[in-house]
């Protein structure tokens, strides 16, 4: 089975290195490795064609953010399975990939996904996302997966759509709702931690930037059919609380 891992790279020198490396290093050995990068002007892809023997497509060039550039990836992904691993964040060890493709293959699962340290950029964990099985109304009562960790069949994008740029930073939720909720595809929780997070992130960078990822949540609810997306968008933050303990 055939995994593809897609890294989204703009202006990531001091952080894509780690990323590279602890794809590279999995133990697992039917990994295709894509890259997409923004058109970094900081040294990044310098830094990226050290390791060209490890990787298997790349692409440099401009795009219209993040989730247009992991559409890309996608489409040009050839593995069963897809999953993203982002340029400020890593594999949590060597045995991550071996454990979701192990997954895939003992269950008819069609998503797999695991838990999540952030780290701060000292490396300290600062919170730990520890997620749980997805049920019929998890979505209702503000349940969303870690989305870095978030593998898929490829199929299903070709089936239920790609990552939708009228969400903006709330595309990567708006596509786990859809799948999960909306179109109730099987997924499978491994109780194990798989990637380590730097924190930060665009949705995160502001109140305003905050009340837009809470509009953009939403309308993903709405579009998605949560029966009471009000009370969802309630939830939803205050889920991040047991994350801190």
């Amino acid at each position: 089975m055939k995994v593809s891992v897609i890294t989204i790279v703009y202006n990531a020198s001091d952080t894509i290195k780690r990323c590279i490396e602890s794809v590279i290093g999995q133990d697992y050995n039917n990994i295709e490795y894509i890259i997409i990068d923004g058109g970094s002007t900081d040294g990044s892809l310098q830094i990226i064609n050290q390791y060209k023997s490890g990787i298997h497509v790349l692409v440099s060039e401009p795009d219209q953010g993040i989730y247009d550039a992991m559409n890309k990836g996608i489409r040009l992904a050839s593995g069963e399975i897809v999953g993203t691993l982002n340029a400020d964040d890593f594999f949590a060890d060597q045995g991550v990939i071996s454990a979701v493709a192990q997954a895939f293959s003992d269950s008819k699962a069609g998503i797999v996904y695991g838990n999540l340290d952030y780290i701060n950029s000292a490396g300290k964990i600062i919170r730990k996302w520890k997620s749980h099985t997805c049920g019929k109304n998890s979505f209702q009562w503000g349940f969303m997966p870690p989305h870095p960790t978030f593998y898929c069949k490829r199929h299903l994008f070709e089936k239920q759509g790609f990552y939708s740029l009228e969400y903006g930073s709330a595309a990567d939720y708006e596509l786990m709702v859809r799948f999960m909720h909306k179109c109730h595809i099987e997924s499978l929780h491994l109780n194990r931690v798989m990637v380590k997070m730097q924190m930060g992130g665009v949705s995160n960078s502001s109140l305003l930037n905050r009340i837009k990822a809470w509009a953009f949540d939403l309308k993903a609810m709405r579009e998605n059919k949560v029966l009471v997306p009000a009370l969802a968008i309630v939830l939803k933050p205050l889920r991040k609380f047991s994350q801190f303990i």
